[in-house]
């Protein structure tokens, strides 16, 4: 099935059934349809949206836990099924532990799942370099190669059902400029043009059709202290079609809102947008504090780049939850989605929010 059909379909699976829910009495309010919470308050969870015949799933996969310690790092793998209207759960993660900061992409009828790292006793983290390759149709994980620096945070998307691509992320030696690309096909990897500007991680971006997005992040403090400092820096590179390891990169200008680190983020090809959310002006760590020692706390602001105007634009001011830390920004035809994440006060979130996609 070409990609555009199969996420057309996937679209309209999902408007019918919140037609359903509308009809069970699921509604609150006359503009509110509402997602049951996650089974467990998660943050740092690799999210997808993925379409079967029985119906479209939003799907979450590891992530950390409220207690906010090594103990609480799960591998539990959850998906909503739109048509039972209730979360299920799935074949967990393989491994013995959990991860955090993996990337979730759909394509080829799967859902691929890109590094990660792994949290000890004492606190320390080990990034890895898995490919887990979910088959939701029989519920089952297979291996992918692994990926050859191993990152997490990075941003990831998939080009022509064939080509993934992992842009940047943190590595055991610090934040990389790498673009490096998953041929699925042959089960191999090389690399694409780097990233332009400073090395940061806690970006976020999408690649839709040819063109890869992405904005902010944080990079070394050279001054020392904070270790890490934002950047305000947002780019956009436009992948050759004759040849996929080659990336034109141009710079973008500011983008709404005050948030640069760890922003959610999610691509439309329908819309020809990438939708961003949540996120702060404070970088932190793994557990919400900022590196300058200061609490994080989330946007409200949500925002999209319009590929076809070239322009930014706000979808909404003021989200009445806001919430940040999501490893996606799920996009369906009618609402985007936040699933679980930090809200206010750091706190550990089984939320599910829908914001509407027309401006408001």
């Amino acid at each position: 099935m070409p990609p555009h059909r199969f996420i057309l379909d996937a679209m309209k699976t999902f408007l019918a059934c919140l037609l359903l829910v509308l009809a069970s009495g699921f509604l609150l309010a006359a503009s509110d349809v509402t997602v049951e919470p996650l089974p467990e308050a998660l943050t740092n969870n690799a999210v997808a949206v993925f379409n079967r015949r029985e119906g479209m799933m939003l799907m979450s996969f590891m992530g950390l836990g409220a207690k906010k310690n090594w103990s609480s790092v799960t591998n539990a793998a959850y998906a909503f099924e739109v048509q039972s209207d209730k979360w299920v759960a799935l074949r967990s993660v393989p491994g013995t532990a959990g991860r955090l900061g993996a990337s979730a992409v759909t394509g080829r009828d799967h859902v691929y799942l890109f590094g990660g790292y792994i949290l000890d006793s004492q606190g320390g983290e080990n990034t890895v370099g898995d490919v887990n390759i979910y088959e939701p149709f029989d519920d089952r994980w297979y291996r992918g190669a692994d990926i050859p620096i191993a990152v997490s945070a990075a941003i990831a998307g998939v080009y022509r059902e064939r080509y993934f691509y992992l842009i940047g992320g943190w590595s055991k030696n610090g934040a990389v400029q790498d673009v490096q690309i998953f041929d699925a096909e042959k089960n191999i990897w090389f690399k694409g043009t780097p990233m332009p500007g400073q090395a940061v991680f806690g970006h976020a971006g999408a690649v839709v059709d040819d063109n890869i997005i992405y904005i902010d992040g944080a990079y070394k403090n050279p001054m020392g202290s904070p270790p890490f400092v934002p950047s305000d820096e947002g780019w956009i590179g436009k992948i050759n079609h004759k040849d996929p390891a080659k990336i034109t990169w141009n710079k973008l200008p500011a983008h709404p809102g005050n948030a640069h680190f760890r922003i959610a983020a999610g691509g439309s090809a329908k819309d020809d947008k990438v939708y961003f959310a949540g996120g702060s002006d404070r970088p932190y760590d793994t557990f919400g504090t900022g590196f300058d020692g200061q609490p994080a706390e989330p946007s409200a602001t949500v925002f999209a780049y319009n590929l076809k105007s070239s322009k930014w634009e706000v979808i909404k001011d003021n989200v009445a939850e806001p919430t940040m830390d999501q490893r996606g920004f799920l996009v369906t035809s009618q609402y985007l989605i936040l699933v679980g994440g930090m809200a206010k006060n750091r706190a550990v979130t089984r939320a599910v929010i829908l914001v509407p996609k027309n401006k408001q």
